[in-house]
C-alpha cells in the first residue's frame, strides 16, 4: 500500500471562485473546495441572500452543515440554524432549506458536507434534478472556462 504518499493537504479559500448555482439559483453562490468521485463527497460554502428558498429536494447520502453566517431553516422543521449550529441530515431525508430574515440584513454561510446525490423534487415528489459531486464538477470547470480561471483539481485534495 503506498498511504506513505497521503499527506494532509490545505486548499486555499481565497484561490477559489466563487460560482452560481445555477441552473437553480443564480444568486446562490458556491465555492467547492472537493468533489470526491471516490467516496461521492462535496465539501462546499454555499452563500445565500436572505428570503431565499431552495428547491425542496431529497438526500440518498448525508449531509453536514455547519453556519457561519446569517440564519436559515428547513420549511417543515420549527428550529432555525444560527452562527455556530451544525445541522446533521441523515440519508433518505427530504426536506426545503430557506434563507430566514435576520433584520433585513445580508446573507448566510454554510460549510456543507454531503454525500451522495442530492434530488430536487417538484410538487408530485418526482425527480427533476440531480446534483452530486459530477455535477458540481461540471458547473465549476464550466465556470472556469468562461471567466479564463486555470481550475484546480478538486477530485484530488492536494
Amino acid at each position: 500500500m503506498l498511504h506513505e504518499q497521503v499527506d494532509t493537504s490545505l486548499i486555499d479559500g481565497e484561490s477559489l471562485p466563487w460560482v452560481p448555482f445555477t441552473p437553480y439559483a443564480d444568486n446562490v453562490l458556491l465555492k467547492y473546495f472537493k468533489l470526491d468521485p471516490i467516496r461521492g463527497e462535496v465539501i462546499v460554502l454555499m452563500k445565500a441572500p436572505l428570503d431565499m428558498q431552495l428547491p425542496r429536494h431529497h438526500h440518498t447520502g448525508t449531509v453536514m452543515v455547519y453556519t457561519i453566517e446569517g440564519q436559515w431553516k428547513y420549511k417543515e422543521h420549527d428550529w432555525i440554524a444560527r452562527p455556530g449550529s451544525v445541522v446533521y441530515e441523515t440519508a433518505a431525508s427530504t426536506h426545503t432549506p430557506e434563507i430566514v430574515t435576520e433584520g433585513g440584513k445580508g446573507h448566510a454561510v454554510m460549510l456543507v458536507q454531503m454525500t451522495g446525490d442530492l434530488l430536487f423534487l417538484d410538487g408530485n415528489d418526482n425527480i427533476v434534478a440531480l446534483e452530486n459531486w459530477k455535477s458540481g464538477l461540471q458547473r465549476y470547470l464550466a465556470y472556469c472556462e468562461q471567466h479564463g480561471i486555470k481550475p484546480k483539481d478538486l477530485t484530488a485534495f492536494n
